[in-house]
Parts: structure tokens; sequence; C-alpha cells
């Protein structure tokens, strides 16, 4: 009974260490591709081997205890090209920061499943189309920075909701060409102040 519970054991562990290899060859994978897309001027990218087991060594890469993708700190990097969708697979990313670069296209919906985002800056990049609806899913979002963009359409209501459903501190849109605003070096700045929500008891 002894050797088969060790059997079993030792068979579940090689199982997990499967499943966190996977995952994390899964996030280069993505990571990789993200960066076959992008101009890189400065080569800022170039530690990024997909040959490596995880992406944890390369430069502006941040993991976790479980060797998982949690930080891509890329601002002003000089870099070029557009966001692909796939990046909404890096599950237990936090920050994602790519502000003041020349980021072009739209922003992808799929960014709406990175449910442990607290950080999603964006700012001041060439970035068009409209502001996904499904950010309004990152309950855990905190600083949303979109501006100095092209950005069009309406502010989603999702999002807002965020203010009072979620936990978000800093929404800014400015300098963008949202319906209903003028685009200006003068935003106007709103601050709510409100105490603490109450929780269902």
């Amino acid at each position: 009974m002894a050797a088969q519970f060790a059997v079993s054991a030792a068979l579940l562990a090689s199982l997990l260490a499967f499943a966190t290899l996977a995952t994390c060859n899964t996030e280069g994978d993505i990571l990789y591709e993200q960066r076959q897309v992008w101009r890189d001027r400065y080569n800022v990218l170039e530690s990024w081997d997909p040959t490596l087991v995880n992406p944890c060594t390369w430069l502006h890469i941040t993991c976790n205890n479980d060797n998982s993708v949690i930080a891509v700190d890329l601002g002003n990097a000089g870099l070029a090209g557009s966001l692909i969708p796939d990046l909404g697979g890096l599950k237990n990313l936090r920050f994602l920061i790519l502000s003041e670069n020349n980021l072009t296209g739209s922003i992808p919906p799929s960014l709406g499943n990175l449910k442990s985002l607290t950080n999603l800056e964006l700012q001041k990049n060439s970035l068009s189309g409209a502001i996904p609806a499904s950010l309004g899913n990152i309950r855990t979002l905190q600083f949303l920075r979109l501006n100095g963009n092209m950005l069009t359409g309406k502010l989603p209501p999702e999002i807002l909701s965020l203010v009072t459903v979620g936990n978000l501190s800093e929404l800014n849109v400015v300098n963008n060409n949202l319906d209903g605003t003028v685009r200006s070096s003068r935003p106007r700045v709103t601050a709510i102040i409100q105490d603490k929500l109450k929780t269902a008891t």
C-alpha cells in the first residue's frame, strides 16, 4: 500500500510539474509571437529566446514563484506595431506597461480575460478604434491609462462601473477622439471620493 501511495504521489507531482512547464511554455510562445509582430528599434527584446524553458529570464519580464508571467514592462522602449489577441492568454498577468511607444491598431478585446490585471498602461501610443467593453470584466484593475492615443467611440459603461464594483482608482482617456469630447491639452479632471462600499452580510 505504501509503495502504491508513493507511486501515486510521484505521478501527481510529475503531472503538476508538467502542467507548470506547459503554462510557462505557452506564455513564452505568446510573448515570442508578440515579439515577431513588433518592430524593435533598439533591440530591447533581444533576450526573448523561445528556446529557453520559460520567459522568466527575459529582460522586461517578471514572473512569480511558479514561473508564470506577472509583468510585462516595456514603457518607452521604441516598439512599433500592433497588439496580438493572444496576450489575453497571460492568465496571471498583473502589469501590462506599454506606454510611450508607437503601438498601432486596436486594443484586443481579449485583454478582458486578464482577470488578475491591476495596471493596464497603453498611454501615448497611436492606438485606434473603440475601447473594448470587455475591459470592464477586470475587477482587479486599479489603473487604466489610455490617454494620448486615437481611440474613438464612447467610453463603455462596463469600464465606468469598475469605480463602484471593482478597484479602479485611475481612469485616464484624455487626448483621444472619443464621442462627446474635444481633444485638448487641458483635460477635464473629475475626482470621485466616497466611503468604502458596504459588504453584504
